[in-house]
Parts: C-alpha cells; structure tokens; sequence
C-alpha cells in the first residue's frame, strides 16, 4: 500500500520525527552566513528546540531574502559541495537559486517516487514526460522520481503533440506529466490526429506547475478518459513532491517527514485555526546543502481536516486558492508584471501605459500585452511596427521566459483609472 514505513507513522511519531529534525535544520541552517547572522541577532538556540510548536519563535524567511543573498548566503556548505542548482526569477529580475548536493538530490528523488506510487504508479509502468527541462524543477524531479520508481522513462519534453501521441502509442506510455492547461488542448490534438482518448493505453495523469481548479481536473478526465492527480511544489522547496494527491483526490498529502508545514494570516503572521485559508509557510527538514526555515511561499491554501481513507496522516493540503502577491502563472512559468514594466519602460519608443491580458486559446493559457507606442514611433510604415512588436516580444521572453503576444497601440489609447493604474485583466473566461 506504500512505498515506504514513512507514510504509516501515526500523529505522534510524526511530531516527535519533526521535532529532532527541526533542531538539527536549525543547527545545520546556522552555518550559513544569512541564518548565521540572523538567528545570532534573534537570540535562537538551536538547543531550545523542544517540540513542532517551538517552530513559532523562528523568524520568517522569504524571498527578498533569497534575492538579497543571492547567489549563495544560504549555502551551509563551500560550492564544491554541490553538484546541481536551479534558478528561478523574480518580480525585478533578481532570480533565487537553489544549491542541491548530491544527498539533497537523492531524497528528492525518494519523495518523488513516494508520491507517484500513492497515487498509483508502478514500477510496471511507462512514464512520458512531457514537462520542460532545464532550470524548471517540474522536468528533473519528476524524471529521477519516476527512475527511482523503476519505472521505463521517456524525457518527450514540451511540445511537438504529435511526437507526443507517437510516442505514447508506440511505448504503450501509460503515466504523463503533463501541465493542466496543455493537457486540454492535447487532448484535441489527440482527437484531430483520429483517435479518440479511450484507445490510448495511458491510465494516470499527473498534472501541476500551474493553478487550476476542479473543474478542470474533472474536464481533462473525462476529455482524456484518465485519471489526473494534482501535485504542489515550489523552486524554494526542492521542486515538486512537496505534496502529493493519493487515490483518494482528496487533498494532497504534504510529506511531514521532509516538510514542516504552517498556515498564517498573510497579514499577522499568526497562525488561522485548523481549516482556515491562509498562506502556506514551509520549512525543510531534510536538506542539507541550503535549508530553508519558516518560508513564507505566498501561496493560499488550508489544512484539509480529518484523516484521509488512504490511511496517511500526513496533513493534506488544498489547492491553491491563489497567491498573497501578484504573481502569474503562465505555461507553468512564474511571471510578475514588475518584470514586463521594467522591460517596456527601459524601451525608448514605449509610452507611459501598458496592460497585461491573461486570454486562453485553444484550452491554453497566454499572455498578451498591449503597449502603447510614443507618436513618434507609431509610424505608418508597417514593416517598422512589425519589427519594433518582434523585437519587445523578443526582449520580453527574456525575461519572463515565456513569448508573450504583443500589440502596439497608439498612445492615450488604453484607459486610465483615477486611481491605481490597472495593469493586469483576465480574459479567459471571456475569450476561452
């Protein structure tokens, strides 16, 4: 029924596991410069770690953390020590990284596998990934997390539907990786090629990297005729199998013996009561290289209550409701409109106003961004337009990592608020 004795511990033992391992992160954390001086001006003794509860008295860490210590104030270790890292952007381009040792890797890897197998997948199986590579953590953690499963992999890559559905026919692929938004659109591609879903051998789905509902989940099932499980991770924690749907679909399982996990008011700081949506603040319990404590993820979520029918008292989290800040998340890439101003106002032909339009076509997100172009520069001459659009789409996949659409518009002509300015709009539901 599991894939290891971890998942069978009862409440008890899962506090006193977290307990030690609390003291011993907060033990390891200080032999990094920024915890060093953080906790020595906070006055934490790594020995006064008693119980889960004394977590409350750690200060918080977040992501402006991350970038004012960037690229290594959070490393415990010298960089020799460590053999991959990820990097992931920030509101103003600053990106965090993450430092992985070998050891961190090969946990992550464990957790991986654990969170496919409770939610059905096997050593039997053929895993398609059809997840980006690269600095994106969806890619390699689900990759060496299906490897250490056992199962027969295929790193497909984002993409080339067609390649795809040959593949998955041809290796008789049985479990995908696959974001919420393309698993829709794939799904008509499916049907464009002449099949139809219920002849394709897969069973499993699992789906993440970008907020969906429900809905969607039940509409990727029955479009697809399988079963799709909803993961949560984050750059800042490993990556994904932070925490993981069983067979139930009732809430993920966040893995206690790797993750202390707390909900706070995003204002106070303090804890809600048990149930309530705060934001989600996580710390690592088993990382070596570059822990993190009391990590305020800006994600909203709460605590499911009860105890699942799988057996697990792991807690188990709900999806997210949306953020504490104003991130986007567009083709699983995370996207802040600070990052696409400071590209178009270092533009000299760029007027003062821009707007940021979420839209969906064919069942995928995307974004559009129509700026305004000085007088100047908003000439007739076609062939000028098309390259000053070519070349602000360019300069904003750069950036943000994903091509957005450009539109160029005379100047004065998006609306203006007498108050705060209006920069992002969803359309999706309008133009879907």
């Amino acid at each position: 029924m599991y894939y290891d004795k971890v998942e069978s511990l009862e409440r008890d033992e899962i506090d006193a596991l977290q307990a030690d391992r609390l003291r011993k992160v907060v033990e390891t954390a200080m032999a990094s410069p920024f915890y060093k001086k953080k906790y020595a001006e906070a006055d934490i003794d790594p020995a006064s770690i008693k119980t889960v509860d004394d977590v409350r008295r750690l200060p918080f860490t977040t992501k402006n953390d991350l970038r004012n210590n960037y690229p290594d104030g959070f490393l415990t270790r010298p960089v020799e020590d460590f053999v991959r890292l990820h990097v992931s952007s920030g509101t103003t381009g600053t990106p965090t990284a993450v430092y992985y040792t070998q050891s961190d890797l090969d946990k992550w890897a464990d957790l991986m596998a654990r969170s496919m197998y409770c939610c059905g997948v096997r050593k039997s199986d053929v895993l398609q990934n059809m997840s980006g590579y690269g600095l994106f953590t969806g890619g390699l953690g689900i990759h060496y997390g299906s490897e250490r499963l056992g199962c027969l992999t295929i790193p497909a890559g984002a993409g080339n539907t067609k390649r795809q559905i040959k593949l998955i026919r041809d290796f008789n692929v049985s479990v995908m990786h696959i974001i919420p938004s393309f698993a829709l659109y794939f799904a008509q591609k499916v049907r464009d090629e002449g099949f139809e879903p219920k002849t394709m051998p897969w069973r499993i789905a699992l789906i993440g990297a970008e907020p969906h509902t429900e809905d969607t989940r039940k509409r990727i099932e029955e479009l697809m005729n399988i079963k799709a499980f909803n993961s949560y991770g984050m750059t800042e924690m490993n990556g994904p199998g932070v925490a993981f749907e069983c067979e139930h679909q009732n809430g993920m399982h966040i893995w206690e013996d790797s993750y202390l996990p707390e909900i706070i008011n995003p204002q106070t700081g303090e804890h809600v009561k048990e149930g309530e949506i705060g934001e989600l603040v996580m710390t690592t319990l088993t990382r070596e290289g570059m822990p993190l404590i009391r990590y305020r993820t800006r994600d909203l979520t709460r605590f499911i209550p009860g105890k699942c029918a799988c057996g697990r008292v792991h807690r188990r989290m709900d999806r997210i409701a949306g953020r504490a800040d104003d991130m986007l998340i567009i083709k699983g890439v995370n996207i802040y409109p600070m990052q696409i101003e400071k590209i178009l106002m270092a533009m000299p032909e760029v007027g003062q106003n821009y707007l940021i339009e979420l839209i969906r076509e064919k069942f995928i997100d995307q974004i559009r961004v129509k700026v305004e172009i000085k007088d100047e520069f908003f000439v007739e001459d076609m062939r000028v337009l098309q390259s000053l659009q070519k070349r602000i789409a360019a300069k904003l996949r750069d950036e943000i990592l994903v091509t957005p659409r450009v539109e160029l518009v005379m100047h004065n002509s998006i609306p203006k608020s007498e108050g705060k300015a209006q920069r992002v709009v969803d359309l999706r539901d309008v133009e879907g």
